[in-house]
């Protein structure tokens, strides 16, 4: 079964004809018959791993091993030892030797999801690993041989990341040699019916319904949402309409009143008119303040605040900050609060 972001699709990502994802999927198709390096963007939750995957089976590798890696979900002292590998005795805990994720791909496809969240120091072990296709796990001296295509993908903009010095120009070059970007489930609505459809069939099983399908109505309502966490999202939604309708069709007042419930939700004002403002909080003395002081306790704030919330966890608290975690760690040692 895949282990995409959203449910086990088709092994051709599912498009209508005239989709703007058609056109991704015929480069995707170009691209898969050579081996150069591919860098997929694209909002979260548009199925970057679902188009990866059909690139690995539309390869001449598909009969190697896919192997993925979520660099933001592995903690940093892990990271290393996870993609190459390390030797028995390497370091505290290291009783036993372990094979690196890049060694694991060899002769297949190996694909680093959210790739921005890689700290400097990795970023340019990864490069020389591009570079010579070999590596060298921790605590070893001799370098192995791998083949491996290298597909990497990221809902960030690297290009912002490179002037803020968080992430290598130099690798970033490697890794973009040829671009897939998804759009945004909001710019092909044509495309939700049989996204809806496939949900469907793939729930009723699973949740013990009988939903036997989605009336016009309620399709042309679900295509004029804006999706902001994309085909995610609508996954999501519809498991929730199924479970709530439990059998025949899904019709437009099923929809509506999902709809006005999450949208109560989302407009919900963060403070409530008899809260202050952080603003109308602020004592503003006759010879003013020091915006560029205030601004920067606030910062410090707001990132002890998210570290106490995510218990001392980067990655989670630069994940409720929108940072990438080299972005936070940065910040961390330049207020000391590491």
């Amino acid at each position: 079964m895949s282990s995409s972001p959203y449910g086990n699709l088709a092994a051709e990502p599912i498009c209508a004809p005239g989709s703007p994802l058609q056109k991704v999927l015929g480069l995707a198709k170009r691209v898969a018959q050579t081996d150069c390096n591919v860098l997929v963007t694209g909002e979260s939750g548009t199925g970057k791993e679902v188009v990866v995957r059909a690139l690995h089976a539309w390869s001449q590798r598909v009969r190697g091993p896919f192997v993925p890696v979520n660099c933001g979900a592995i903690p940093e002292n892990l990271l290393e030892s996870e993609l190459f590998g390390h030797v028995k005795g390497a370091f505290t805990g290291a009783d036993r030797p372990r094979t690196g994720r890049f060694e694991v791909g060899n002769k297949g496809t190996v694909f680093l999801d959210e790739v921005g969240e890689l700290p400097l120091l990795l970023q340019v072990k990864l490069l020389r690993v591009i570079q010579e296709r070999r590596i060298e796990p921790l605590g070893s001296h001799q370098s192995k041989e791998v083949d491996f295509r290298l597909v990497a993908a990221t809902n960030r903009s690297l290009e912002s990341d490179v002037k803020e010095g968080t992430f290598r120009e130099d690798l970033y070059f490697r890794l973009n040699v040829l671009r897939l970007h998804l759009p945004a489930l909001r710019e092909r609505p044509g495309d939700i019916p049989l996204l809806v459809t496939h949900f469907v069939r793939m729930y009723n099983d699973r949740l013990l319904t009988e939903i036997v399908g989605v009336t016009d109505d309620a399709l042309n309502l679900l295509m004029q949402q804006p999706w902001k966490g994309n085909i995610r999202e609508l996954e999501n939604f519809i498991q929730g309409l199924m479970v709530i309708v439990g059998e025949g069709q899904i019709t437009a007042a099923d929809v509506h009143e999902r709809l006005s419930e999450r949208i109560g939700f989302e407009e919900k004002p963060v403070t409530d008119s008899t809260s202050p403002s952080l603003a109308s909080a602020v004592d503003f003395p006759e010879s003013g303040i020091d915006l560029n002081e205030r601004l920067d306790l606030v910062e410090t704030q707001l990132l002890a605040e998210a570290l106490r919330r995510a218990d001392g966890n980067k990655t989670k608290a630069a994940r409720l900050l929108g940072l990438n975690r080299t972005t936070l760690v940065e910040k961390l040692k330049r207020k000391d609060l590491v």
